[in-house]
């Protein structure tokens, strides 16, 4: 399944609709105001919170966890010591941890998981739309929580490259 995203359209007091690549509302995402850390929550089409993004204040390395119904579900962050390009690695509660990789700046980067198995696909070059990009999810991928990698992704390297 894909979803259409605006680049760089996460910021606090921000909402925007995740369309399907149909153009059907999916998921918003809300970046609350008045708190003290950069928060989004993410809603399905009918308002129903799925999941909740919170920047982590004091961190040495800059990090996002991602909470659904109160509970920290993964915890996304910068991977240390990749010489080449950047990436970024999401450590799920189970234990698991997945890599984000590829061309960040391009919004060209997979999401994949502890064997090396796509789990969900961005690009840019699906769309025509400036400013926008597509996820594709894989079939049995939990949908929510790679949209949220990827709002993740997409806020600290916008806030790290300006």
């Amino acid at each position: 399944m894909k979803f259409l995203m605006r680049e760089r359209m996460f910021s606090v007091g921000d909402d925007h609709w995740i369309t399907t690549e149909h153009g059907d509302k999916a998921f918003l995402v809300d970046g609350k105001v008045l708190r003290i850390s950069d928060t989004f929550e993410l809603k399905d089409a009918n308002g129903v919170e799925v999941a909740v993004i919170k920047k982590k204040i004091v961190t040495v390395r800059e990090a996002m966890k991602i909470e659904r119904n109160g509970d920290t579900i993964a915890t996304v962050k910068k991977k240390l010591f990749t010489p080449f390009r950047d990436k970024y690695e999401a450590h799920l509660e189970d234990g698991r941890e997945w890599e984000v990789s590829g061309d960040f700046l391009d919004h060209e980067f997979e999401i994949e998981d502890e064997h090396g198995r796509r789990l969900a696909k961005v690009s840019k070059k699906w769309f025509s739309i400036r400013d926008t990009y597509g996820i594709q999810v894989e079939d049995d991928a939990d949908i929510p929580l790679l949209l949220c990698i990827a709002v993740c992704v997409d806020h600290m390297h916008a806030e790290e490259h300006g």
